[in-house]
């Protein structure tokens, strides 16, 4: 496991089956198991994942405290709030996209040039949430 950077920011998501959820993240996009506190019954109570200098954690959602803050996307017919934007380098997009075809990610917008830059492509999870991840990186 390689040791990143501090995240300044790491958003958090609720999976309902957040065991899965954390295999097919790391198995599909690519991220590590940072750390993984398991709850009862085979939820997570905390998982921390990252990819290079970034970050997320995921719960499992019958664990959610705060649940009339947040929930996930099932509980909300499928709909998402937010994005999840992720850098990869343009000499290994191709393969991170077949990949995620491949794993099943639902393809929401096609690998294409982006007019701002780069390339990208955007997809749901297995937990509906909605990825992009793209060659353009806002701090070159």
């Amino acid at each position: 496991m390689t040791t990143p950077a501090a995240s300044s920011i790491t958003p958090g998501l609720l999976y309902e089956n957040a065991g899965e959820a954390l295999t097919w993240l790391c198995d599909t996009f690519g991220l590590e198991a940072r750390l993984v506190v398991p709850g009862e019954d085979g939820t997570i109570l905390h998982g921390h994942l990252t990819l290079g200098a970034g970050s997320i954690m995921i719960t499992s959602s019958e664990l959610n405290e705060h649940p009339a803050f947040y929930t996930h996307p099932a509980a909300l017919g499928g709909v998402c709030s937010h994005g999840i934007n992720v850098h990869i380098p343009d000499d290994r997009l191709d393969a991170h996209y077949a990949k995620a075809q491949v794993a099943g990610a639902q393809i929401l917008l096609p690998l294409e040039p982006k007019e701002y830059g780069g390339r990208g492509y955007s997809c749901r999870d297995i937990g509906g949430y909605v990825w992009y991840f793209g060659s353009y990186d806002p701090w070159a």
